[in-house]
Formats: structure tokens, sequence, C-alpha cells
């Protein structure tokens, strides 16, 4: 069963409802809480944010499968390349997105895990390209999948109190084409556009606390570190350092109080440290000071760091069914000064509302489900594109996406 997932996240997790390019959450009924759970494991997808939450879920296993539809658009107005113009971007089309877990009891103190999940990605098409007033040709676009696999081990140190680690073995795979303009600003340029897809494995680790501090009151508290991968060499003159495209490093804390006897509430923040990375987090001004795309300190997206802020309310109406709502808010993390680039990867979504529920049988199936809302972001550009001498003609590129998500998820309790 792990072996097919893994393969089946591998062709399809392109997208999802996303902090920039991050998951909202993992698991449906987390993401029925608009992802907010650090503190409240619910299933045994729990463990891909907080580790220690293996502990509290004994012997689970879980699979869900999510659909998910962008809406990305962007344009150019008064460049001096052409006349303003609106462009669609998402000519690639949804893809659906599986994730599985599972939780093991081994002994009194021990619990291992195994999470297999996709992180946000990105993908845009661009049937009509936005670059083709500067000489592109053929459709534009990039496609960002991203797969992780975490074997989990938690230990209870104490009644309610335990410690988690996960190894995050991490899988990418991108494409970009339609981009043959600034290949003349690359250390490579053969490396750079339309060389098909290619794949980067890396290693990082993460480590999670989940602890009651009353019998109402919990907390929960998880650090990501920085995935190491393998340079996407097909790319190595469009990403800084030769080809270079780390996952970064997150962290975040969470609450769950019981309010009463059938409604608990939760609350998260979590911080994605986009900027440590350069290929994500450089501005385009790096060119302009010298600095090629594919050098040491090229240009990058021009990400800025996001703050996430997830709020639910779980309410249980019988032993059968449980309903569930949430908010999440996520800073943005392109500057309007980098929406240019961006076209490429508009991920400015900031505000997502949820809804879930979940069926439960005296044999211990559970199903459940979600669907998520996320209204359209507009970000518009402020000196966004080169103009003067060896510019693009100036103007402003405006970039906006919008989300919609429905998820189901099939749990067991053994």
């Amino acid at each position: 069963m792990v072996i097919a997932i893994v393969a089946a996240l591998a062709a399809g997790g392109r997208a999802h409802a996303t902090d920039g390019y991050f998951s909202l959450g993992y698991g449906t009924q987390s993401k029925g809480l608009a992802g907010a759970g650090l503190a409240y494991p619910k299933d045994a997808l729990a463990i891909a944010t907080n580790p220690a939450a293996a502990s509290a879920l004994g012997d689970r296993t879980d699979v869900d499968i999510d659909y998910f539809q962008a809406a990305r658009t962007a344009s150019l107005t008064g460049n001096a390349y052409g006349p303003n113009q609106s462009f669609n971007g998402n000519g690639g089309g949804p893809s659906p997105i599986p994730e599985f877990g599972l939780t093991r009891k081994i002994g009194d103190q021990w619990t291992a895990g195994l999470a297999v999940y996709a992180n946000g990605g990105m993908q845009t098409d661009y049937k009509t390209n936005p670059f083709a007033r500067f000489g592109a040709s053929g459709t534009a676009g990039v496609s960002l999948e991203q797969v992780f696999i975490s074997p989990t081990a938690s230990y209870q140190f104490a009644p309610g109190q335990s410690v988690g680690v996960s190894l995050d073995v991490g899988g990418q795979l991108f494409d970009a084409h339609g981009i043959q303009p600034f290949a003349n600003y690359s250390l490579n340029p053969t490396h750079f556009t339309n060389r098909g897809s290619t794949t980067s494995w890396g290693y990082g680790a993460k480590i999670g606390y989940l602890g009651q501090v009353t019998s109402k009151l919990s907390v929960g508290a998880y650090y990501q570190s920085r995935t190491y991968g393998e340079n996407f060499g097909a790319y190595s003159g469009l990403f800084a350092g030769g080809g270079g495209f780390d996952i970064p490093s997150s962290y975040g804390i969470g609450v769950a109080l019981k309010a009463t006897d059938k409604l608990d509430l939760v609350a998260d923040v979590h911080e994605i440290n986009y900027s440590e990375v350069a290929a994500v987090g450089d501005k385009l001004a790096a060119l302009f000071a010298g600095n090629y795309f594919g050098s040491t300190n090229g240009p990058g997206f021009g990400w800025n760091n996001v703050t996430a802020v997830k709020i639910g309310a779980n309410y249980r109406i019988d032993p059968t069914w449980q309903v569930r709502a949430g908010w999440g808010y996520a800073t943005n993390p392109i500057p309007s000064g980098q929406t240019f680039l961006n076209i490429l990867a508009p991920a400015v979504v900031q505000n997502q509302f949820t809804v879930g529920a979940t069926w439960t049988q005296p044999s211990g199936l559970e199903i459940s489900v979600y669907v998520l809302d996320a209204p359209k972001t507009t970000v518009n550009g402020s000196g966004s594109i080169p103009s003067g001498p060896g510019g693009l003609g100036g103007g402003e590129a405006n970039i906006a996406l919008g989300e919609t998500a429905v998820g189901i998820g099939f749990g067991w309790k053994h």
C-alpha cells in the first residue's frame, strides 16, 4: 500500500491548498480545521507536522485523497513591449492528491509511525505565454511537485507528555518551460528552460512535543529542519547555486482547549522560512547587481517568510458524528516588486475557510470529509518589470490566485 501511495504522490502532488507552497495541513480532519492541530491530533497524518502526536493516537491507519482546483491569473500593464494583456495560468488542470499515515504502539512508552504526504507544490501553465512579447515561444509555466516520506518515533516520558522525531525524506520533481528570453541573463543558458522534468532527493528531520497542561488544555510544538537536497542539474542555469532548491525549514506552536464536553477549540501559529533558500528568497534585483541566474547569489523568486495562523472548532454531536470548521490566514510571500517572475508561481492566497465532518462506526472505521474555499487574492506590481537600458520596457505585472478543494479520508482504529 505504501509503495502505491508514494507512486501516486509522485505522479499527482502538483498543487494543494497552500501557505506559500507548503500545504495548508495534513490529514482530512486537520484540514477541516484549516490545518490546525499541533496540540490536537485527530488522525495518523498528524505526525506529518508534529511527530509527538503518535503517542496520543495509538494504533491507527489513515488514507486520504484531495481534489484541488486553483484559479491563477496574471496581467501586464503599462509595458513598452506590448499592450495591456491578461493571462490564464490554469492550462495544466487539477490533480487528485493522496496521503497516508499509520501509527503503532511499541510497549507502554514508545510509538512508531509513518507518514507519506505531498507538500503544496506549485503548477502553472499559460497557453498564451505572458513572456511572448519579450521573445518567448510556446506555452509558459512551471511545475513543482514534492513528496515526503517520514518514518517517526514518539516517546511518552510522563503521563500526557511526549516527544517525537521524524526523518524527512523529501523528493521533488520540477519542470519549467516558455521563459527563453531570461536565459540571456544566465550563467548556463542551455540549462535554463524547456529541459523537461527533473528530480531531486534530500533529507531533513523534524522534532515535536505534545503535552497535556491541564485536563482541558493541551499544547504542541514542532521544528522541521531545512531539507537539503540534490541540485536540479537540468536547471543549473535557472536556480541560484547551480540548480539548488532545498525545502525550507519551518516551526510552530499550537494549543487545544476543551471548552465543553462536546466543543474543542484549537489554534496554531506556523513560520515558514522561504527566504533561507536562495532560489526562492533572492530578489530579482540581484541580477542588476551583476549576479546572473544560476550563480551563487543569483536571482530567485523574491519570496519573504510566511507566518500562518490557523483557528478551528470541533463539535461532537454524538458518538457517531463530529463537525468542524476553521479559518487560516497566511502572510503574503510575494512583495509587489517581485510579481514579474512570480507570474510563474502566483502563490498569494491569504484567507482560507474550511468546514468538515467525521462519521465514526463502532468497528473503528472513520470517514471524514472537508471543503475549502480560499477567495481570490491579487497582488498588483510596483516597479515590478525592469526598465531603462537593458530592461524589459517597464510597467507592472499583476498576479492573482484563488483556490477551492474537497477531500475525503478513511481511518481505522485498530
